[in-house]
């Protein structure tokens, strides 16, 4: 089923999507923007560990969060990263208003949700990094899923060291089993899954010998 990136609706994202704006980034992305300044938008893990990688590269790497600080949002590892690495900016109470160039990405509007200041940035590369939401809809009272819709299995499954009620068998659910015996998640759409192909992969090949366990008892 997968995820579907959240995207900023702002105007102009559409047309420079691929051409100075990016959802998601990884090293190609970070080599083309040496000596750069780059734009994240974005304060949880993913995009502090975007941060840190582009600092590599940029000249400047400049991160724009909505909140009042990376406490709430990311790990403390990952913040005190940031906070020791000199060439990353981190602007508080920031979004994106608007992307504007006339074949790639030129600038960008700046707007402080404090106080309403709006400012205009040259810039050639903005990575998003806002989350994803899993198309998950049609598992609706089925299977256990999350306050964000991702599938929850094995462990997660336990509150306070009890079963969901769903739940029929003696034994606890599989480390990618959902609420429901016999039903498996993999990949992005699970509940604490890392977003990457190849963890994806793994996840599919390791599920098939948790199948069989099932299907030897039923």
């Amino acid at each position: 089923m997968g995820v579907q990136w959240r995207s900023l609706d702002v105007p102009g994202m559409d047309r420079l999507q691929g051409a100075g704006v990016y959802y998601g980034g990884g090293t190609t992305e970070a080599l083309s923007c040496k000596d750069e300044t780059v734009y994240v938008v974005g304060g949880a893990n993913s995009a502090g560990q975007a941060a840190m990688h582009f600092s590599k590269y940029a000249a400047k790497v400049v991160m724009l969060i909505r909140g009042a600080s990376l406490t709430a949002t990311m790990s403390y590892y990952l913040i005190e990263q940031i906070e020791k690495t000199p060439n990353i900016e981190v602007c508080s109470r920031s979004v994106v208003a608007g992307v504007f160039g006339e074949q790639r990405l030129e600038c960008i509007s700046v707007q402080n949700t404090e106080t309403g200041e709006m400012r205009q940035l040259p810039a050639s590369s903005l990575f998003i990094f806002i989350g994803a939401q899993p198309r998950t809809e049609w598992l609706d009272g089925v299977v256990m899923r999350d306050k964000l819709g991702f599938v929850l299995s094995g462990p997660d499954l336990l509150i306070d060291g009890k079963r969901p009620k769903s739940w029929t068998l003696e034994r606890d659910p599989s480390l990618l089993e959902t609420s429901v015996p016999g039903i498996f998640a993999v990949g992005d759409v699970r509940h604490g899954s890392v977003k990457r192909v190849a963890s994806g992969v793994g996840e599919g090949a390791v599920v098939v010998q948790f199948i069989h366990q099932y299907l030897a008892k039923v």
